[in-house]
């Protein structure tokens, strides 16, 4: 395995605009996040950025970026591209999708993801949490993965993505975290698909991949990451961080 991480960013967040620069305890975002890719240990970190601002902000704190076209659809879309322009020659054989609006992640969740995409032999892997906060269980905008857990219970291969409350009856439901690990002909052929019917449907990009017979793997992990959507996040991220910092 001879893993990348790529982190998309882009300025134009609806919610929160500019948000990867978005100042945390003096750093700005997305620079938290490379640093937390950089400290997981698997290989090379790189931001494949929107906007000019974000390359120069990564590379001011000695980080790797690279700009990508802004009217690339997804952040999928823009790690694809990325990982063309940096690694031409196919040295890579993983690409570790890192959201770039989670500047508290644990360093060992890249990890993770990476280990169950290879241990599995699958073509994608992601995360997914138990749920504990009742209240998510019936929220769409908590997509639940549906998985078939090995006997361990730590790893699983996902048979579907939902918004809905799902599966029926009794027992755990799961709360989907949006890292992703890629096989390298996964990731070309995932975003050279025409979104599915029902990703386009649940609004899940996941569920094209699963639509087109690829094996998504599943790892479980202990919480949710803090994920900065808002402004009420971003003042969260920053007491969290600032008490780090302080300590």
């Amino acid at each position: 395995m001879k893993p990348i991480i790529l982190i998309p960013a882009r300025m134009a967040s609806t919610r929160l605009p500019g948000k990867p620069l978005a100042d945390i305890a003096g750093v700005p975002m997305i620079v938290r996040v490379w640093q937390q890719a950089v400290s997981a240990g698997i290989g090379p970190v790189a931001v494949a950025a929107a906007e000019a601002e974000i390359v120069a902000a990564v590379e001011d704190a000695g980080g790797r970026a690279v700009l990508t076209d802004p009217d690339l659809p997804s952040g999928t879309d823009r790690i694809h591209q990325a990982l063309q322009r940096l690694d031409p020659r196919g040295e890579h054989d993983v690409v570790v999708n890192l959201q770039g609006d989670l500047p508290a992640l644990d360093s060992a969740y890249v990890r993770i993801v990476a280990d169950a995409l290879v241990g599995a032999g699958a073509d994608v892997s992601t995360l997914a949490t138990e749920i504990v906060d009742p209240s998510d269980r019936t929220n769409p905008n908590v997509p639940k993965p549906i998985v078939a857990w090995d006997a361990g219970g730590r790893t699983g291969r996902a048979l579907y993505f939902t918004r809905a409350t799902a599966p029926y009856g009794e027992g755990p439901l799961y709360f989907h975290i949006g890292i992703y690990a890629y096989t390298r002909d996964a990731l070309a052929r995932f975003v050279a698909l025409p979104p599915s019917p029902l990703e386009k449907r649940e609004k899940l990009e996941q569920l094209r991949a699963l639509e087109a017979g690829m094996r998504f793997a599943v790892a479980l992990v202990d919480k949710v990451p803090l994920s900065v959507d808002t402004p009420e996040d971003l003042e969260k991220a920053r007491r969290i961080l600032g008490q780090k910092v302080r300590s």
